[in-house]
């Protein structure tokens, strides 16, 4: 990697000549000579120094951009060269939404280590719009979702479906009844995922569809936290069946079903469109999508 341009990045992360020294474990004036002979080679200017502040010029927003993406691409090609003596091997960054992050990705990783123990997977959970910008930026490998991907340079591979049901407290009134309608569910408080989780947005894809106007709405972050909520009788909620086998098997929450309308959505795996991909990351992908297959042939 170029001195003067990690020399930059370090200046730019610590707006300090003298932390950036500390953390380089170099000293200031070798600090200022790197920065120098950047501007010089730039031809443009890129901090305000004072005596008390240092602040990014333009230009130097420009290089900042533009050295961030030439450092994910410089620790990429090291990666992907020091991958080709690696058997099976190396480090993997997933990404996931709530859904299948909390409630299916534990498992899944489970299966994949026993097979693959050489290959070191990190985790990130967060929605889905949070993990589609990570991994368009190459902070992930892998993503998966269960929203729709926006963003360009982006491959998706649908791999899975998902069914989500409305669940109410096992005391909720609802829950004697053997057929919800329209209006039953109109009536409640309904307890929504936030904006940009793949959850919240079939969840208002659905309450449009079939016509459903809520008396009121509860927003909240987690899964989990809903679920609490419901059992409680906060309210009612759509979750996907995969979060509250837990649930259903204590006898705590109730399943109800609008009269003959299934609410469905996919699982996607999402990566950047290259056309490099390190072991662990091909191993990965051909292991969820074809243990999804399989497990999708199988009767019941």
């Amino acid at each position: 990697m170029d001195q003067q341009l990690l020399v930059f990045l370090k200046v730019a992360e610590h707006l300090s000549f003298s932390r950036a020294a500390e953390a380089l474990h170099v000293s200031q004036p070798a600090v200022s000579q790197n920065i120098v002979n950047l501007e010089s080679s730039l031809n443009a200017k890129l901090f305000d120094r004072t005596n008390k502040s240092v602040q990014l010029t333009k230009a130097g927003e420009i290089v900042l951009h533009y050295g961030k993406q030439i450092m994910t691409l410089y620790a990429e090609m090291e990666q992907l060269t020091d991958d080709l003596l690696r058997d099976n091997s190396g480090p993997l960054a997933i990404g996931s939404s709530y859904t299948y992050g909390e409630y299916i990705l534990p498992h899944t990783l489970a299966r994949f280590r026993a097979k693959f123990p050489r290959v070191t997977p990190s985790v990130i959970i967060a929605n889905t719009h949070d993990i589609e910008a990570r991994v368009a930026s190459g902070e992930l490998d892998i993503g998966i979702v269960e929203g729709n991907v926006s963003l360009d340079h982006i491959q998706v591979k649908k791999f899975a479906s998902d069914e989500l049901v409305i669940i109410m407290s096992a005391h909720h009134p609802l829950a004697t009844k053997s057929e919800v309608r329209i209006e039953d569910l109109e009536k409640q408080t309904w307890i929504v995922r936030e904006h940009g989780s793949g959850t919240r947005e079939i969840t208002d894809v659905a309450l449009s569809l079939h016509h459903i106007d809520p008396a009121s709405k509860m927003e909240f972050g987690s899964t989990q936290v809903i679920k609490e909520a419901v059992e409680a009788g906060l309210g009612i909620a759509l979750l996907s069946v995969s979060t509250i086998r837990k649930e259903r098997e204590l006898g705590t929450l109730h399943i109800a079903r609008l009269p003959n309308a299934k609410i469905t959505r996919d699982f996607s795996i999402i990566t950047r469109q290259s056309e490099f991909a390190t072991k662990a990351m091909n191993l990965f992908y051909e292991f969820i999508c074809t243990a999804s297959a399989e497990s999708t042939s199988m009767p019941g």
